[in-house]
């Protein structure tokens, strides 16, 4: 038996991925330790995770509502400076509180979301095996691929290339903030010297939910970075002679009928509130006379459901059952975030995606180089320009036959089960698992937060 302990952004997508991969391992008889701010404990489903508090001076409880608010509408410069700043926060935070407990409690290695620095950081100075894990696109860099926040598709020119390395340019000296508090604790711990979150990153095993058919075409591979598909629990046994995934949505679009086309529209757990884009996509809807299925992530509140049901949802639910909502939906409408990409084309339903932030514009991007959607950008996001994409993405074949050549690869890719018999290997071949014990080091001057002065790209 093994003890994972993982470090992980606050956000539920990534909460979600990590816990399928956690509960394989828990399966298998290993033990997982969950490590952050109190307030992460409530996002965890699974009764076999143990969940550890840390940051109780600088992250109290409640605190994480505000930094969950800040991230899903920035509001320009000074916002994501903020939300910037969060980030470096919650970084320097577990570099501070995290080895000593991870030391006391017996961890024996440690499975890092690749957007915090803080995993890679800590198992490093430790000493312990490390796994790196992309719920979001791979931060992996190469020249010919645009960082993920980026949303145009690789590079097959020399002036893309001046795109991409300008463009990477202007994101590092806009992450100072986080730059800063990397390359203080990589000091701090006696590391080589650091600034960035790919300079972070396992060298023994880096997992993906991506599959390489999907991601642009790489030069050269990481050999570390493997592709096993998205991250899920194992689905609940279905009763003989009955659909599993119309039972699961019955409750949630009751009264579905096959004789129209189906419309799923969700934009996730940190802009599900965006009601007005929401009521545009409803009106386009109705003009087309599909059926429409909005899922708000309980961002909306009853009145704000009920308008959208007035301008042409059929229903309007706080979660619905993704995988179910996207294995039967004709289009499904999304934000770009890379679980509901992927769930869509595990079912190879074809895509309008309206990317918003983080690596949304990424997954948009790719999503259109494999022909398997459109993209609209929100802010252009009339509900005439709506209603002619998803009119194409309904009536042009095109769009579904690409998603469905992906589908295949993405059911075969392996999911937790693959990714947990990846970790087994490259921890039993890393060296002699044992017990850390760790004096902390002092922590570095200079405040967790720098500001910046740099316009957003």
């Amino acid at each position: 038996m093994v003890h994972f302990a993982v470090l992980a952004p606050a956000f539920t997508s990534h909460v979600r991925a990590l816990e399928a991969l956690a509960g394989e391992l828990i399966a298998r008889g290993h033990r997982v330790s969950w490590v952050h701010q109190g307030d992460v404990a409530r996002l965890l489903r699974n009764p076999g995770i143990e969940f550890h508090a840390v940051g109780s001076s600088t992250h109290p409880p409640g605190s994480l509502a505000g930094m969950v608010a800040r991230a899903a509408r920035p509001g320009g410069l000074r916002g994501l400076q903020r939300v910037i700043g969060d980030m470096a926060a919650t970084t320097d935070m577990l570099c501070r509180e995290a080895p000593v407990l991870l030391a006391r409690l017996g961890v024996q290695a440690v499975l890092a979301d690749q957007m915090e620095a803080a995993g890679g950081l800590i198992a490093e100075h430790l000493g312990l095996p490390c796994v790196s894990v992309a719920c979001a696109l791979p931060v992996n860099r190469e020249a010919e691929l645009p960082l993920p926040v980026m949303h145009w598709p690789h590079a097959c020119s020399e002036w893309a290339l001046h795109m991409n390395q300008g463009s990477a340019r202007v994101y590092d000296r806009l992450m100072h903030a986080h730059a800063r508090v990397i390359a203080r604790w990589a000091q701090a711990f006696g590391l080589a010297p650091r600034e960035r979150i790919d300079q972070c990153l396992s060298p023994l095993l880096q997992l993906s939910q991506t599959v390489q058919a999907f991601d642009f075409p790489r030069r050269a591979t990481p050999p570390p970075l493997h592709h096993v598909g998205p991250l899920r629990p194992p689905p609940a046994p279905a009763r003989a002679g009955e659909n599993p995934h119309a039972a699961a949505l019955a409750a949630h679009a009751p009264g579905l009928s096959h004789d129209r086309p189906f419309v799923f529209a969700s934009l996730g757990t940190l802009q599900g509130g965006r009601l007005a884009l929401f009521q545009r996509i409803a009106r386009a809807c109705r003009a087309l006379g599909v059926q429409l299925l909005v899922a708000h992530c309980d961002a909306l509140t009853a009145p704000q459901a009920a308008t959208l049901r007035q301008a042409g949802a059929t229903w309007v639910t706080g979660f619905a059952p993704q995988e179910a909502a996207v294995a039967l939906a004709d289009v499904v409408v999304t934000h770009g975030g890379l679980n509901t990409v992927m769930d869509a084309l595990a079912a190879g339903t074809p895509m309008l995606v309206l990317p918003i932030a983080f690596d949304q514009p990424g997954c948009a991007a790719r999503v259109v180089h494999a022909g398997a959607g459109l993209r609209v950008l929100p802010a252009l996001a009339t509900t005439a320009l709506l209603r002619r994409a998803l009119a194409r993405l309904l009536h042009e074949p095109g769009f579904r036959a690409a998603a469905q050549a992906l589908s295949p690869q993405v059911r075969s890719a392996g999911g937790a089960p693959r990714a947990a018999d990846l970790v087994e290997a490259a921890v039993a071949a890393a060296p002699c698992l044992q017990h850390p014990t760790v004096q902390q080091p002092r922590t570095p001057a200079g405040p967790a937060r720098a500001r910046m002065a740099l316009p957003v790209p």
